[in-house]
């Protein structure tokens, strides 16, 4: 009988949801040898339901071992948040997998969480990834969320578009949900901070990156850059912690200065000021009562771009910011006048990548995509 031991588990669902898995091992915390392992198809869940049951499976074997210590390790924020008790558990098909695992972990004198990077959760990664081959009937490399683009374009990518030399790629990522986003108010300057959603969101952000190949080169993450706003760099800490990496900031990815109509909805700028209101939403040279103009910004912004790609030139980025950046540069991407920033919708937490060549080409990849979001 071992008596202290270390459970990593881990899960996923091709299609969030979709064919899922999980896979747990149980190792002796003095030795690391594997004691025990666990693997199983669950069917059609979510990561995260299918997250649960890893835990689930590997308290148990666990407890069957007779194990009186135990830390689980895993690189699901979500669920070593919420089971450290932390973060609340809402949704409905989590509360009773995570009361399942509180009853097992109350068999054991301590239980502690910890949070690893995906890189250190190799050996559930693999259990987690036979379950869900056993489950769709072929293998797939990694975690479930979706493929990004790689960033080196293959040959017929380049014969099709023109574009020569190797392109900066921006992963560009809007922060997750604060209460002034949640009451859609307008939110520039404004330092507020994430809502327990918002961070909930964040993570799953951060889990979606770290399953994505070439983020992590030779053990060193990509550059992770945040605009200076509260909300922006709890969003890229999720990110960095996601990957080994650190965040710096760059002014020039700060949200729009919108003046008098800071805090205000969409009504009630308009009411407050309705010819101003009107005249903005139709002339990005027109500045909110105080604030900044889309012009302002999109110059802004091409400048903070320029000045990335001359750092940067022919690397990936993660650039966390906000709506109206992040629609700037895929503007840039899309070489389109500013009536795109009034057609382009961007979800909370959303990503989006465009490419950046050195013969001044460019390339949009992916816009607001939400699939890691549950």
């Amino acid at each position: 009988m071992t008596s202290h031991v270390v459970v990593e588990a881990d899960g996923g669902s091709r299609g969030n949801p979709g064919p899922a898995g999980y896979g747990a091992v149980v190792k002796d915390a003095a030795t690391d040898e594997v004691l025990a392992e666990r693997k199983e198809s669950l069917g059609v869940v979510t990561n995260n339901v299918a997250e649960y049951n890893g835990l689930i499976a590997g308290l148990a074997a666990a407890a069957e071992l007779g194990a009186s210590t135990v830390d689980v390790r895993m690189d699901s924020k979500l669920v070593v948040e919420q089971m450290s008790g932390r973060w609340k558990i809402k949704h409905p098909d989590m509360q009773p997998l995570a009361e399942r695992a509180k009853e097992l972990a109350a068999g054991f004198s301590r239980v502690e969480y910890e949070w690893i990077p995906r890189a250190q959760n190799s050996h559930a990664d693999r259990l987690a990834n036979e379950a869900m081959d056993a489950a769709t009937g072929k293998p797939a490399a990694g975690k479930p969320a979706p493929k990004l683009p790689t960033r080196r374009p293959d040959r017929a990518t380049v014969a099709w578009t023109g574009a020569k030399g190797t392109p900066t790629r921006l992963l560009l990522l809007r922060h997750g949900q604060t209460e002034m986003s949640a009451l859609r108010r307008y939110s520039g300057r404004g330092d507020v901070p994430l809502t327990e959603l918002g961070r909930s969101q964040a993570a799953a952000a951060a889990k979606r990156l770290a399953a994505t190949d070439g983020l992590v080169v030779d053990g060193e993450s990509v550059p992770i850059i945040s605009s200076p706003l509260t909300r922006t760099k709890q969003t890229a800490q999720a990110v960095a912690d996601a990957l080994g990496g650190r965040v710096e900031t760059h002014p020039g990815l700060i949200e729009t200065d919108f003046g008098d109509w800071e805090g205000l909805t969409f009504a009630e700028a308009a009411e407050r000021d309705p010819e101003l209101h009107g005249s903005w939403l139709g002339d990005s040279a027109v500045p909110p009562p105080g604030g900044e103009s889309f012009d302002v910004v999109h110059r802004r912004v091409r400048k903070a771009r320029d000045e990335l790609i001359a750092e940067h030139g022919g690397k990936t980025l993660v650039l966390v910011s906000h709506v109206t950046p992040i629609k700037t540069l895929l503007r840039m991407g899309l070489d389109a006048g500013p009536q795109l920033l009034f057609r382009l919708h961007l979800d909370l937490a959303s990503l989006s990548i465009v490419e950046f060549y050195p013969d001044g080409n460019a390339s949009v990849r992916l816009v607001n995509d939400t699939s890691h979001l549950t």
